[in-house]
């Protein structure tokens, strides 16, 4: 094997492990971003339900929009929608 060819096959060889290496990191982000979505969109189920029996007249849609940000933000997007609903009782 000369040297061209060697240097090619070593090349190839680095641009696989580094295209392992970003996919196994963007499974782990979509994974992770999924779970909040889950867990998100149970979390408003319920606080809505507990809210609704409280008597406080206060709910989050379930939408585009409340998923992605409790998707993207996790807890603290969760926080956010019913901050801004808290808000606007005022």
């Amino acid at each position: 094997m000369d040297t061209k060819t060697g240097m090619i096959v070593l090349a190839g060889i680095c641009i696989l492990v580094l295209a392992i290496g970003f996919l196994r990191r963007k499974a782990e982000i979509i994974l992770n971003f999924l779970v909040r979505t889950v867990l998100g969109i149970l979390a408003i189920y319920i606080i809505n339900k507990a809210f609704a029996g409280a008597g406080i007249e206060v709910s989050a849609g379930l939408n585009p929009y409340s998923v992605l940000t409790v998707g993207s933000l996790g807890t603290g997007g969760l926080a956010l929608i019913y901050g801004i609903l808290f808000y606007n009782m005022l």
